[in-house]
C-alpha cells in the first residue's frame, strides 16, 4: 500500500514526472486471435457431451478434448467461479494468469486466450463468447472475468484471521484435482494454479492500489464460453464467497452452484481456427 503520508518530498519536477504517458508493455497485435465470424460458427450446432454441476463452496474436475467447446454457466443465482486449467497430459503445462494478463489486460472477454506456463506458452484455451461483455469497466474501474486476483485460501485466511476454512477455493480445487487424477492432496496441491475468476468483478482502488471487487452483475443464464486449444482438465471452484459483494471465504455469504457444460463443435465449424504450437524459442538462453 502507498503510504497515506511520504517521507519524501516531491521533487520540483514531480508533476511533470507524473505527467509522462504510459505505453503498453506487451503490443499483442502480433499473436494469432480468431476471427469473429469464426467465432459465431463455433457457437452453433453444438452437441452436449458433458454436464457437470458444481456444488456451492466446492469444486468439480472436468475434461474437455482438443477442439470441443465448454460453457461455465450461472445456475441458480448470482456465484463467481475461480477456474484452473491444465494440459490433460502434463499437469506441468497450466494456466498462466500473469502472462495472459500481460497480454490481454486485467480481464478477458470474447477473443482472449488463456496462455499455458514457461517454456509452451501456448493457449490452452480461448473465450469464443461471454453474455457479460456488455459490462465493461464501470465507473469503479471494475469489470468481469479478472485475471488480477489469485485464489482465495486458507493460508491468506489464517493469516487474516487466527482461523483454519476448508473450503477456500484453493483448498476445493486442490480436492477435486487430487479426485479426479488419484494424486494426494499434497501432490495435488502443487498443481493448483492462479485462477481466471469466472464472473467475478473486479479492480483495484485508485486511494491504495489495493484489490478491491463488488457484487457480480451475473445472473441465471449468463455464461462464458471457451474453445480448448488441446486436451483439457479442468477445475472450477464455486467460490464460498458467492457473488462476492461483501466478503470470500466464508459460510454466511449466500452461494449457488455452477455448472460447466461440455459440446461437440458441428462439422467444419474448425475451419480456419487459428492453432498455435509450442513457442519455439530455442531455449538456449545466450549460452
Amino acid at each position: 500500500m502507498k503510504p497515506q503520508h511520504p517521507e519524501t518530498a516531491a521533487p520540483d519536477d514531480a508533476d511533470a514526472r507524473r505527467a509522462v504517458a504510459p505505453v503498453v508493455c506487451y503490443p499483442a497485435d502480433s499473436v494469432a486471435r480468431p476471427d469473429r465470424a469464426v467465432l459465431a460458427r463455433l457457437r452453433t450446432g453444438l452437441t452436449l457431451t458433458d454436464r457437470i454441476t458444481v456444488p456451492p463452496r466446492e469444486a468439480r474436475a472436468f475434461r474437455v478434448p482438443r477442439g470441443h467447446v465448454f460453457h461455465i454457466l450461472s445456475h441458480e443465482g448470482p456465484q463467481v467461479g475461480d477456474l484452473n486449467l491444465w494440459n490433460a497430459a502434463d499437469l506441468g503445462e497450466r494456466f498462466y494468469s500473469g502472462k495472459t494478463r500481460a497480454l490481454h489486460g486485467t480481464h478477458l472477454s470474447t477473443g482472449d486466450r488463456m496462455w499455458s506456463s514457461l517454456p509452451r506458452l501456448r493457449p490452452l484455451a480461448t473465450i469464443i463468447g461471454d453474455s457479460l461483455d456488455w459490462y465493461g469497466f464501470d465507473a469503479h474501474g471494475c469489470s468481469v472475468h479478472d485475471v488480477i486476483g489469485t485464489r482465495c485460501d486458507p493460508f491468506t485466511h489464517r493469516l487474516l484471521s487466527g482461523d483454519d476454512y476448508h473450503h477456500c477455493c484453493h483448498s476445493n480445487l486442490t480436492r477435486a484435482l487430487a479426485a479426479e487424477t488419484g494424486l494426494s492432496l499434497a501432490e495435488a496441491e502443487a498443481h493448483v494454479h492462479d485462477v481466471l475468476n469466472v464472473f467475478m468483478c473486479t479492480g483495484f482502488s485508485r486511494e491504495t492500489g489495493q484489490y478491491v471487487m463488488k457484487a457480480s452483475p451475473v445472473r441465471p443464464g449468463d455464461r462464458l464460453e471457451f474453445l480448448a486449444d488441446m486436451d483439457l482438465l479442468g477445475a472450477l471452484s464455486a467460490c464460498p464467497g458467492g457473488d462476492c459483494s461483501s466478503e470470500h471465504s466464508s459460510d454466511v455469504a449466500v452461494c449457488h452452484p455452477l455448472v460447466v457444460e461440455v459440446f461437440r463443435p458441428a462439422e467444419g465449424a474448425l475451419q480456419g481456427w487459428p492453432w498455435v504450437g509450442p513457442n519455439a524459442y530455442d531455449r538456449t538462453h545466450g549460452a
